[in-house]
């Protein structure tokens, strides 16, 4: 679990690196016009937009940006219409993959998103062949700095938590899918330090990668999640500790 929660905490500092760049905040916005145009533009009637406002403002996205993504899911502004698809697939060494992808283009995404696969050693795959294999669960992530373990758990678990997780430097709060927002305002209510809030794909079963085999995958990941269509990447690679620090190290 570590070797996978390190993995993820590198993605995290790629998301901000790509924020600086504009990355986040185009797929942060088109989450806002998708939500918006599925659910209104009522947050409290609509989790998945008030989570996506709550991701803009910790991305410090200017708020009248924000309504003007609001407006054209809504359609009081012209706009370009996303439909969403997830799809399926293996990277190099077998590693399974689910996209979340967003397009006004399916079928020049698909066709892009299967270059790139085979390109590296991959293939997309049929509906359902890796999703059995993950569960979606929501991630909480706190700075263990000045929080003190016990009140965290006693707050996290009576707010609606399935699990507490600690890293070296936070901990990890896995919640149900429906339960998320919940445990996430409540925890937010108590002034908790909360680092990073999304629903993930949490893999059952993971595929072990050497320094050149993850070196390879993590080219291919960037690329992935660097095109503008894929929302989110979600893998089953188990990388270690020391071949994740080297990746690291290559990132900054």
């Amino acid at each position: 679990m570590s070797g996978h929660s390190k993995w993820a905490n590198i993605k995290h500092k790629k998301a901000a690196t790509d924020a600086k760049r504009g990355k986040v905040f185009t797929k942060i916005l088109k989450e806002i016009t998708v939500a918006a145009h599925t659910g209104g533009s009522d947050q409290d009637a609509n989790p998945r937009l008030r989570a996506a406002i709550d991701n803009a403002k910790s991305n410090n996205i200017p708020l009248d940006t924000v309504n003007r993504a609001i407006k054209k899911g809504t359609g009081e502004l012209e706009g370009v219409h996303y439909d969403e698809y997830t799809y399926e697939g293996y990277g190099p060494n077998g590693v399974a993959l689910i996209l979340e992808i967003m397009t006004d283009n399916k079928q020049r995404t698909v066709s892009e998103i299967r270059h790139l696969l085979t390109k590296f050693g991959g293939n997309l795959g049929e509906s359902g062949s890796v999703a059995w294999n993950f569960n979606r669960k929501g991630k909480i992530i706190i700075t263990s700095k000045n929080v003190d373990e016990d009140n965290l758990m006693m707050d996290a678990l009576d707010a609606g938590a399935e699990d507490i997780i600690q890293e070296k430097d936070n901990f990890e709060i896995i919640t149900s899918n429906k339960d998320f927002n919940t445990v996430k305002e409540d925890l937010k209510s108590k002034k908790y330090p909360i680092e990073n809030a999304d629903i993930e794909q949490i893999p059952g079963t993971t595929v072990k990668l050497n320094y050149e085999e993850a070196k390879k995958f993590f080219e291919l990941y960037e690329l992935l999640d660097d095109y503008d269509d894929i929302q989110k990447v979600w893998d089953n690679s188990d990388i270690s500790e020391e071949i994740l620090v080297k990746l690291e190290k290559e990132i900054n």
